[in-house]
């Protein structure tokens, strides 16, 4: 089985986030996309929302896509959590199983200074999305380690969309509608989540 590992801290999930993990499931013949939803990224600050808040807005944005699943792999275990260790668990689950990891090109331009990046490359084909504002010189220049499987690079329409953006636009009382889906809308609303009585810098 072809498998997509879209991860990422999802805070909250939006249409961006939608769009690319489509484009690159029919770019690659992907069979299955897993929406990691990562516990303590050790390049990203601590999330602003609960793990289990945006695990439940990844399942009810996914809902009704029968090859998207949210994965709790990352959940599971204590952190800092590295994509690696995130990758061999899958691989020792499901050795069978061909991953397919996708990022945006701004990651892609961080990867060397992520925690063994070979290894990220070498259990998995990278897969790397165009993103507003950074330049395709940055594919160009990124030469995969030795040992690495196949590298794809997938165009997805350019939707400049960011979860800061979203959770600004809640703290400050505006819509966030056709940004996020309806039913992560909803549950933003009713569980009062990023609004500014409840923003650590609102």
């Amino acid at each position: 089985m072809r498998v997509g590992i879209f991860g990422g801290t999802f805070d909250p999930i939006h249409i961006g986030h939608l769009i690319l993990a489509e484009s690159c499931r029919e770019a690659c013949g992907l069979d299955r996309v897993l929406f990691v939803v990562a516990g303590e990224p050790p390049h990203k600050g601590k999330p602003r929302t609960s793990a289990k808040h945006r695990l439940e807005m990844v399942e009810l944005a996914i809902a009704g896509h029968e090859a998207f699943e949210a994965s709790e792999i990352e959940l599971a275990r204590p952190g800092p959590h590295y994509s690696f260790e995130t990758l061999e668990g899958l691989t020792a689950e499901k050795p069978a199983d061909e991953l397919f990891f996708l990022i945006g090109a701004d990651s892609l331009a961080d990867l060397p200074g992520w925690r063994k990046p070979e290894r990220i490359c070498e259990l998995a084909s990278l897969v790397v999305v165009n993103r507003p504002g950074t330049p395709v010189e940055v594919l160009h220049a990124f030469t995969p380690p030795e040992g690495s499987k196949p590298f794809h690079h997938v165009t997805m329409p350019d939707v400049g969309v960011a979860s800061r953006d979203i959770r600004r636009r809640v703290t400050e009382g505006r819509s966030v509608r056709y940004l996020v889906p309806r039913a992560v809308e909803v549950y933003l609303r009713e569980h009062h989540l990023y609004e500014a009585a409840n923003d650590p810098k609102g």
